[in-house]
């Protein structure tokens, strides 16, 4: 039986003004994502990956075309979507706890004090944050700001977790311990994940499917089946058919930043 469709980019385009005219973003774009599916968007940078995340997240608008969620058109950002960004997106002036309470705070997310504790404390534990509670974030390690921002999204209890690159300033071994967290919380508790990223590795690691886009203006230039079963541990990177498949999807991306500089180098001359 397929999964529920949570997700429909339909005929999708976006176009953004510029003093040399219209510039089109993203170009008659469709693809879905399924319940509970893990779903990475690779291509060049610049390409409009988080333009199309954006508009899942109710941060805009597409020029024409329609994103649906759950059959209806996306209004406006939402409690149903946890947004996570690259520049972690915590209080400095809140700590640790204070932090992951802050959204069950909101109006559309309040819960009684008791829950509140009993919430933040899973999360602590979860993410490894227990013993800094109290701690402010200018106190904790970039992979612990991370697993705050990370802790903060999941508390309210989102449905989908839109990811912009929420790794990409991680040292390698970090990044490879936070993407096992991830996976390990997702198994916990099961979301509809989008991610955003430019490591090939780390989509075909995570993902159920891979989609893969051109250089501007971006279309699919792949959709690819991750074959791996979850769960999923590092003894994966290892295996031949983990690097044929990354092997693939290097060559794609790569393809299209060829494809980038030439329409630079045109545009130069």
């Amino acid at each position: 039986m397929t999964a529920k469709v949570r997700i429909a980019f339909d005929n999708v385009s976006v176009r953004f003004p510029t003093t040399g005219g219209s510039m089109q973003v993203v170009d008659d774009v469709s693809y879905r994502v399924h319940d509970r599916e893990f779903v990475s968007v690779i291509g060049p940078s610049g390409c409009g990956k988080t333009t199309m995340m954006n508009i899942v997240a109710g941060f805009m608008q597409p020029s024409s075309g329609t994103v649906m969620l759950d059959g209806k058109p996306i209004a406006g950002p939402g409690p149903d979507r946890g947004v996570i960004f690259q520049e972690y997106g915590i209080f400095p002036w809140l700590t640790v706890k204070e932090n992951i309470a802050f959204g069950l705070n909101l109006r559309a997310n309040r819960v009684g004090a008791a829950e509140r504790e009993e919430i933040c404390q899973r999360y602590m534990r979860l993410m490894g944050l227990a013993d800094f509670a109290g701690a402010w974030p200018r106190m904790l390690s970039g992979g612990m700001r991370q697993r705050l921002a990370l802790a903060r999204a999941y508390a309210v209890k989102p449905q989908f977790l839109l990811m912009d690159e929420p790794f990409g300033a991680l040292d390698a071994q970090t990044r490879s311990a936070m993407q096992d967290l991830l996976l390990h919380v997702l198994a916990e508790e099961g979301k509809t994940v989008m991610l955003i990223t430019h490591s090939v590795e780390e989509a075909v690691y995570l993902s159920n499917r891979i989609i893969v886009m051109t250089a501007r203006p971006t279309r699919i230039r792949e959709i690819i089946e991750v074959p791996f079963a979850y769960p999923r541990t590092d003894a994966l990177h290892k295996t031949a058919e983990f690097g044929e498949l990354r092997a693939h999807v290097r060559d794609l991306v790569m393809q299209e930043y060829a494809q980038q500089a030439r329409q630079r180098s045109t545009a130069s001359t």
